[in-house]
């Protein structure tokens, strides 16, 4: 039997639960929203679907992107300010990405490092230069946005903002663990292993949730609002292919098997209007080394259609959407090194021309695009794609060409679109309104990325939102 999406105040049972507000997933999001809430006075409860804090975050980097001249940012030697942070994000996260929520993230980002501080996130105040991701050591900045790399690099002063909490390696468990942590101190009430499948309505107004909880079903009211924090849609195929069909072919899908959607589904069926629902971030995680951007990405047609040095996510979103999801990576010996996943050159010739014919690239394509490349490189410079000239040189054969395919390197997928919400955190409503009683923040919502992205926008946008969610949901 179809379980609803939203029922009836008069048609359930009695309540085994009344709470000022009840925050619907308990990751990124989740864990802002309930202390936010909390904060403001509210009694509230966090409902959770699997046995512990943290969600999709706690599995991620825990790149948190953050600016405007953060402590960490300035011990490193670099100056960032709101309006700088500003018109990178609007530029980076296009096109038409959601201004008022781009002005209030980078007029928030000082205030909202302070608050990650004051509840024990720690930063290690060192720039890894060598990666856009997590790094080996307890590094806490890297450059995760491509912000040093043309287009952004004319249009704001670079700044790195890819801030990561104190430890090695992937930091999204220590993140979520002490801001879980924090918010239970704060006296939010959490259950775990509870599953929200509706929204209770009166009226047209939101008031609680239905949930299961080892097969017994439950009713919470929340006394002045709902927040959905429950993550996105990438782990349900059915709605990819409604919204998202790109995505599905993404060989690494990033999230859990909670991004079902259905956060997204229950809203829609009480009256809200979604956004973006097309839209998914594309990792595609070529570097490290960083010494193999000297080499040249191009498609299936021989050609080049970015410059190297930008964020791999740009890489691969054009890949995927733009280019069939089929590229290489060509490199000669002096740049050539397996990159940190262990792949490796795929084919190795003396020509270009005998490599383009090893790849099955059209005859002369790859040569043409190959001496094209060279005639500038060798005057240091790239006015096809403009990469920086400290990483353009002649490509001296041999040469090897690293397969990009989809089933050969991993397409890493995540839904960007979801819920439309007012940088308050209230949902919108079909008809331009809101939706009463209900709010939202997370990958459940349309953020301030309508379609370009940077490492760390995810968790900087959940957690800062997910506290504007809160907020705005204690005062009923």
């Amino acid at each position: 039997m179809q379980e609803l999406l939203h029922v009836d105040l008069a048609d359930v049972g009695p309540a085994s639960t009344e709470t000022d507000v009840i925050v619907v997933g308990f990751g990124a999001a989740g864990t802002c929203a309930a202390h936010a809430a909390r904060e403001a006075g509210a009694e509230v409860l966090a409902l959770e679907r699997s046995a512990g804090a943290g969600g999709a975050a706690a599995l991620a980097e825990g790149i948190i992107y953050l600016g405007g001249g953060t402590p960490v940012q300035r011990a490193c030697g670099f100056e960032d300010s709101v309006e700088n942070m500003a018109a990178y994000l609007m530029a980076a996260c296009g096109p038409e990405p959601d201004e008022a929520k781009v002005v209030a993230y980078a007029e928030g980002s000082l205030e909202h490092f302070d608050w990650l501080v004051a509840r024990g996130v720690e930063f290690d105040a060192r720039l890894d230069v060598e990666t856009q991701m997590a790094p080996r050591d307890t590094h806490g900045l890297v450059w995760s946005g491509g912000e040093n790399a043309w287009p952004f690099s004319e249009i704001a002063t670079p700044a790195p903002r890819g801030h990561l909490a104190k430890t090695k390696n992937s930091t999204g468990w220590l993140l979520m663990k002490t801001l879980a942590e924090a918010c239970v101190a704060a006296g939010v009430d959490v259950s775990y292993d509870t599953r929200v499948t509706s929204l209770v309505v009166d009226e047209g107004r939101v008031v609680g949730v239905v949930a299961q909880s080892y097969g017994t079903e439950s009713v919470y009211l929340a006394r002045r609002g709902v927040v959905l924090t429950a993550g996105g849609f990438i782990w349900n195929d059915e709605m990819l292919r409604r919204h998202a069909p790109t995505l599905l072919r993404g060989t690494w899908k990033v999230g859990t098997e909670a991004d079902d959607g259905r956060a997204i589904e229950m809203a829609q069926s009480v009256g809200a209007q979604v956004k973006n629902m097309h839209v998914g971030e594309v990792s595609l995680p070529i570097i490290p080394p960083r010494d193999l951007i000297q080499g040249i990405i191009v498609n299936g047609h021989g050609q080049r259609f970015i410059n190297e040095d930008t964020y791999m996510g740009r890489v691969g979103q054009a890949a995927l959407y733009e280019q069939d999801a089929t590229c290489f990576l060509v490199v000669d010996e002096a740049a050539y090194q397996p990159n940190w996943m262990g792949l490796s050159a795929t084919w190795v010739c003396e020509t270009a021309a005998e490599l383009e014919a090893e790849m099955g690239l059209p005859a002369g394509s790859l040569e043409a695009t190959v001496d094209l490349y060279n005639r500038h490189a060798a005057h240091g410079e790239d006015p096809m794609f403009h990469k920086a000239a400290e990483w353009v040189r002649p490509l001296v054969p041999p040469l090897g060409a690293f397969d990009l395919r989809p089933g050969v390197a991993p397409y890493a997928p995540f839904t960007l679109g979801g819920l439309e919400t007012l940088v308050s955190g209230e949902v919108v409503s079909l008809e331009g309104g809101v939706v009463e009683g209900l709010f939202a923040a997370g990958r459940t919502t349309s953020g301030i990325c309508s379609f370009g992205y940077a490492s760390g926008l995810s968790i900087g946008d959940s957690t800062l939102f997910g506290r504007f969610a809160g907020r705005r949901a204690a005062q009923g």
